[in-house]
């Protein structure tokens, strides 16, 4: 070192270990700071390497399973035939209030009643229908998000979507009254409020549409599940590629 790193007194040779000038100990000093002295290191070119596209457009923890792509397989034939079952028949047929999936999604629509009840009379009601959504919705959320199992989440959008056709059949009747409810009662003798969809659409002047909503609904269901069969098709394909490029 020729000269002081902070005051730039010329040194003498051997190199003391404290400034004579300023009294900076040269160790302690270059320890936080650089040394001017030293040579700046020759300047060398970036490489920028260009990101490889990957095979794996979503993470999948069970991609490189075969075992899971068979059950996977079985499964979207499976759902492929319950959409059938389901949405070819009118809603007036009530295909998904009779299905047992429709004892799954009570549960939930109750629930949704008792949680949105700080909201008031009109939420309450609208609450089971939320209730019935929501809750297929934070399934397919944690299903894609947290497990990686964009499968699973594709089945819980078709589930999504099922729950519109279970609920096409409560809209549909919010005149008529003809479909029994819990407790042995029936929209046309059961007070008002009661029938959750009688009231909504009542409250909100749009009893007489209450046909056309219910096939919106059904419609929106229906579409819900054929993306989500499209999309465990996608995912089934992508898998298997995955297992013959590893093989």
């Amino acid at each position: 070192m020729d000269t002081c790193p902070k005051c730039q007194h010329a040194l003498a040779q051997p190199t003391p270990t404290i400034c004579p000038h300023c009294g900076v100990v040269f160790e302690k000093y270059l320890r936080y700071h650089a040394d001017p002295n030293r040579p700046a290191p020759m300047p060398t070119t970036r490489v920028e390497f260009a990101p490889t596209p990957s095979a794996d457009w979503v993470s999948d923890t069970y991609a490189d399973s075969e075992f899971a792509f068979w059950g996977r397989a079985l499964l979207l034939a499976l759902f492929a035939l319950w959409s059938w079952i389901l949405i070819v028949p009118p809603i007036a047929a009530n295909a998904a209030g009779s299905s047992f999936l429709h004892l799954v999604n009570l549960p939930f629509h109750e629930a949704g009643h008792l949680i949105f009840r700080p909201f008031g009379a009109f939420v309450t009601s609208l609450g089971g229908t939320l209730g019935q959504l929501l809750m297929p919705t934070i399934c397919m959320a944690t299903l894609f998000i947290k497990t990686r199992d964009p499968f699973g989440a594709a089945l819980c959008l078709w589930w999504l979507g099922e729950n519109f056709l279970d609920i096409a059949p409560y809209i549909d009747d919010a005149r008529a009254g003809q479909l029994p409810l819990l407790g042995g009662n029936f929209g046309h003798s059961a007070p008002y409020g009661f029938h959750d969809w009688e009231y909504l659409l009542t409250e909100s002047g749009q009893l007489a549409h209450d046909h056309a909503i219910a096939k919106f609904s059904k419609f929106v269901g229906s579409l819900t599940m054929l993306a989500a069969l499209a999309g465990g098709s996608a995912i089934l394909v992508r898998q298997r590629a995955i297992l013959a490029a590893r093989r």
